[in-house]
């Protein structure tokens, strides 16, 4: 009887320290999970400031004589479709094709404005405008705030899914609801350095850009997230 009781006892314990470590391991997923959200709240809030100065930016290159109106639509139909594409802000997504559908979106508005700017150098004299070059400068810094808030949500991605992938993880975390998280990916010939020419002659007869036909593309306090 005594030997049974001692078997019962261990038993006991080993059931325990077993359930001690799930929960362990199970706590730990949560606070990488939560890790990789509040990561992924970090790049919608720069994406969503660098979408709060293209307004500004707008008006101040459509005031500029002869300005090409084909860049600057660009930029307005780039940001059109950024708001078409909307993500939960707060929870990183599961979903590796809805993030590269947002990632699209997302460069393609980059590439616009990174054209924009390089044909802005065009025009001494909206360069010489310190409204622009303000913007000039938040756009850039922006720019290099989106590619470190990238790498950082990488980053935590990869911690949170190499947890869930792993023993003992590996056996009950699916069926708890972690669910692997996708990547940033690079973005397309971003290997490639763009070719900049700050030599080409002004346009002499590029049209005027109306501004009724560009302002209803950007409603006030309208958010692409």
């Amino acid at each position: 009887m005594k030997t049974f009781l001692s078997l019962i006892g261990i038993l006991v314990l080993a059931v325990m320290a077993l359930g001690t470590a799930g929960c362990a391991h199970y706590n730990r997923l949560v606070v990488l999970r939560q890790a990789t959200d509040r990561s992924w709240a970090d790049v919608q809030n720069v994406y969503q400031r660098r979408a709060d100065l293209i307004p500004n930016l707008v008006r101040t290159v459509e005031g500029a004589a002869n300005f090409e109106k084909s860049t600057l639509t660009s930029v307005i139909q780039a940001r059109q479709q950024v708001n078409r594409v909307q993500l939960d802000p707060n929870t990183a997504p599961d979903n590796p094709e809805a993030l590269k559908r947002f990632q699209q979106t997302q460069d393609q508005l980059s590439g616009a404005i990174s054209r924009l700017l390089v044909v802005a150098e065009r025009y001494p004299e909206l360069r010489a405008t310190a409204n622009f070059q303000d913007l000039q400068t938040q756009l850039e810094g922006t720019e290099n705030r989106i590619a470190v808030e990238r790498r950082k949500f990488n980053e935590a991605v990869q911690e949170y899914n190499t947890a869930i992938q792993t023993v003992p993880a590996v056996f009950y975390a699916k069926f708890l609801g972690f669910q692997p998280k996708p990547y940033f990916t690079a973005q397309e010939g971003a290997e490639k350095p763009p070719e900049v020419n700050f030599n080409s002659a002004v346009p002499a007869s590029s049209p005027a850009l109306p501004t009724s036909s560009l302002t209803p593309a950007l409603p006030a306090g309208s958010s692409p997230h």
